[in-house]
């Protein structure tokens, strides 16, 4: 969550459990990467979230100016079929020992609210949701009521200790158990921290207190033993180990984090891949949540060079969390995601850019934030909480679920809007015999790729293309079993690879409702012993960045001086002696004396591209006079 105010998939058959469901049930479960009704079909999660309870206030913020059933009903009317409520575990255990208070609320404005207490006022609040098709994801937010309490890295903090995180869990899976309006629960927010914090959370498989991994798994195991219809999302941390690397590994700079990969705090969850969350029987409630944002939130280095949708899925969201959707793993759902328009124009493609990755994937999500008093992103509102700001909405509602012109809710009676809504559909009209069906028809299975361009570290693939019932959208490029790329065309060029090696590339088909096609007919290719035409100009500029005594910093940046693109490309040098590389990033140091190649994200440079790489040395600081580099 960024800061608040200043001042305060493939659809599958149904199961036969869910098709015997209660009539009426809104309650909904997992399907592979897909999240279904109790019918078996498909559902879109897409909202937005609305805090407040979280905070110091104890109550949804713009209280004190707006009406809280006006705000609903225009959410609903606008499309917003789910909405993510941040609260804290300190409330839900003031709630749990029936010691809520009376939130200052402006009853001029909510005479409706007149008299009730801070939960009274939620209940009330889901009523309203009942009235209007809207559903609920509850989110523990910090451990304090407090408006910078998602500061804090963790779920335990003073007296909140880790046993009454699990327990205010329990009481909101029993208060709420049959009331299937809360249909999902997120378990914390953006756990964070990195090694050299003193409270973190980590991702691995132990039972450690701030292993979150573990605490996850826990929480939502007790809440499934109460509740095993709510879907359960957990989010990542912020920072994993790199390969080779433990927890225990020095990180001593955190900005630079040479041992680490680094990502939005809750956004990194490359832990999956080795620790998955293992909730057995239940496991099919289970969804995965990262966050993710844009430079005006936090300069991240991939926003330092040019990039699009394409380099950001594959630097990225591919190896933090979108591997769980391609793979099948589970579904996803963004839990913020947003930002504001027209003051930085990194900003606004990186936004257009990620709703359209969600719209194209039917990835779930709830945009941050509805509150225009969300310091450094501003709202979906305007500042008056009754004009929505309509450049911000118009970018999101592509990524609301949307059918025959009318916004999808997920409740099976009322439509999205309520009874008697213009804008707005229920389920059992999206799924009834005059609201067309669900689109189940796989895409065929593209033609065998064929390599052209081989060359010792890249080759150029191309195939015939699939055939959909309604159209394919995207294509995936697997090596081995991995997806490697995503493409909305039939060719593509395979960069970073290692000389005399081979490789097997396939490539399946996507279209718009999801359904995925078989793998292609696979392909092998052993990449040349060369690296290409190595006759590229190049150039290299060592510079030191800092230095202390034992010790320094440096940067290296790379220049494709030539006409041509270039794949590959290896820097050299000679250090004095008594002066060595203790650590580098962005690049892989190959011979300490020193030889360093391009990192697999970085090593194609077009015409006059640029790039660079970072290193920490011990022992004198100096500047060799005998830098070299090629580029093939």
């Amino acid at each position: 969550m960024p800061s608040v105010a200043a001042t305060a998939a493939p659809e599958t058959a149904p199961r036969a459990a869910e098709v015997a469901a209660a009539p009426g049930s809104d309650w909904l479960h997992v399907s592979g990467n897909q999240i279904v009704d109790a019918a078996g079909n498909p559902v879109w999660l897409t909202g937005a979230n609305w805090f407040g309870f979280n905070a110091s206030e104890r109550v949804f913020h713009g209280l004190w100016s707006a009406n809280i059933t006006d705000i609903t009903r225009s959410m609903a009317q606008r499309g917003i079929n789910i909405v993510r409520v941040p609260i804290s575990t300190q409330l839900l255990l003031e709630w749990k020992n029936g010691q809520a208070t009376a939130p200052n609320v402006n009853t001029y404005a909510n005479p409706e609210l007149a008299g009730k207490n801070s939960l009274e006022i939620f209940e009330f609040w889901l009523q309203l949701c009942e009235t209007y098709g809207i559903k609920v994801l509850l989110d523990v937010h910090s451990a304090e009521a407090d408006n910078s309490g998602h500061i804090h890295p963790v779920w335990y903090k003073g007296t909140v200790t880790p046993e009454l995180y699990y327990q205010a869990w329990e009481w909101a899976a029993t208060r709420w158990k049959t009331n299937d309006t809360v249909v999902a629960f997120d378990l914390k927010n953006e756990p964070h921290g990195t090694p050299n914090d003193t409270v973190r959370a980590k991702w691995d498989g132990s039972t450690d207190v701030d292993n979150w991994k573990n605490t996850a798994e826990t929480a939502a195991k007790r809440i499934l033993a109460i509740n095993p219809d709510v879907l359960v999302l957990v989010e990542g941390i912020e920072t994993y180990p790199r390969e080779g690397e433990t927890w225990n590994s020095p990180n001593t700079d955190p900005d630079l984090s040479p041992n680490y990969y680094n990502n939005w705090w809750g956004g990194n969850l490359r832990g999956v891949k080795d620790h998955p969350i293992n909730l057995g029987a239940n496991q099919d409630q289970l969804v995965y949540s990262p966050h993710d944002y844009g430079p005006l939130v936090y300069n991240q280095p991939w926003f330092d060079k040019p990039f699009d949708k394409a380099s950001l899925t594959n630097d990225v969201w591919r190896p933090n969390w979108f591997y769980l959707h391609e793979n099948g793993t589970a579904p996803l759902l963004i839990g913020e995601w947003g930002g504001r328009l027209g003051q930085d124009a990194r900003q606004d493609k990186w936004m257009t850019a990620l709703r359209d990755l969600i719209v194209e994937n039917k990835l779930h999500q709830t945009f941050w934030v509805l509150n225009p008093n969300s310091g450094d992103t501003g709202g979906l509102l305007l500042d008056d909480w009754k004009t929505w700001d309509e450049q911000k909405y118009a970018l999101l509602k592509p990524a609301l679920w949307q059918y025959s012109g009318k916004f999808v809710g997920l409740d099976h009676q009322v439509p999205l809007g309520g009874t008697g809504s213009t804008t707005g559909i229920s389920l059992a009209q999206r799924y009834s015999d005059g609201g067309g069906g669900t689109d189940t028809v796989a895409p065929t299975a593209p033609g065998q790729p064929a390599a052209s361009a081989i060359t010792g570290t890249g080759v150029t693939l191309t195939w015939a293309a699939a055939t959909d019932n309604v159209g394919v959208t995207a294509y995936d490029v697997l090596r081995g079993s991995t997806v490697i790329a995503t493409v909305s065309g039939t060719t593509y060029a395979v960069t970073g690879l290692t000389p005399s090696t081979a490789y097997t590339f396939s490539v399946r088909a996507r279209d718009a409702a999801g359904n995925v096609s078989a793998a292609s007919a696979a392909r092998s290719v052993t990449t040349t012993t060369g690296g290409g035409n190595t006759s590229q100009g190049c150039s290299a500029t060592y510079k030191t960045t800092s230095s202390w005594t034992g010790g320094f910093q440096a940067e290296v940046a790379v220049r494709n001086t030539g006409t041509t693109a270039g794949t590959r490309w290896t820097v050299t040098w000679t250090y004095p002696g008594g002066t060595t590389v203790g650590s580098l990033w962005n690049g892989v140091l190959t011979t300490p004396a020193v030889t360093v190649r391009n990192a697999d994200h970085n090593g194609a440079l077009a015409a006059g591209a640029s790039t660079s790489f970072g290193l920490v040395g011990s022992g004198p600081a100096a500047t060799p006079a005998d830098v070299s580099c090629t580029l093939s």
